[in-house]
């Protein structure tokens, strides 16, 4: 296996919080799948968690050359993560096709956050 490509992305973890706050559950809807919203409400800082997906999904859309467009969709980019496991990426819809056609059998993330910051990185192997 060998990588297809790299994606990585800073969010502001206050920008996430101000844009959850002011537009509530519908920005919420359109970027987070039910299973991420229900992780990240379980949190004592959820906004970090919602922050650090967010960058996730930025960094995804970088690994498959898609950006914001091609059909792709916020929550089409998921991230899972079981207690006592890494986070893993789980691609649907349009994303999912997208992978498929650049040979992309697997993306690994990590997300990490400090000093207000959420960042994440994708790799993508064949």
């Amino acid at each position: 296996m060998s990588i297809v490509s790299v994606g990585s992305d800073l969010a502001r973890i206050d920008r996430i919080t101000d844009a959850i706050e002011r537009r509530g559950q519908s920005i919420l809807d359109r970027l987070f799948t039910p299973e991420e919203q229900a992780y990240c409400e379980a949190r004592k800082e959820r906004f970090t968690h919602y922050a650090g997906r967010f960058a996730v999904k930025e960094a995804v859309m970088k690994v498959l050359g898609t950006g914001w467009a091609r059909g792709v969709r916020w929550v089409d980019i998921e991230v899972r993560r079981e207690p006592g496991s890494a986070p893993q990426l789980h691609l649907h819809g349009r994303a999912a096709e997208h992978g498929r056609d650049l040979g992309i059998r697997k993306i690994h993330i990590t997300i990490t956050h400090d000093g207000g910051l959420a960042m994440a990185v994708a790799i993508a192997e064949d």
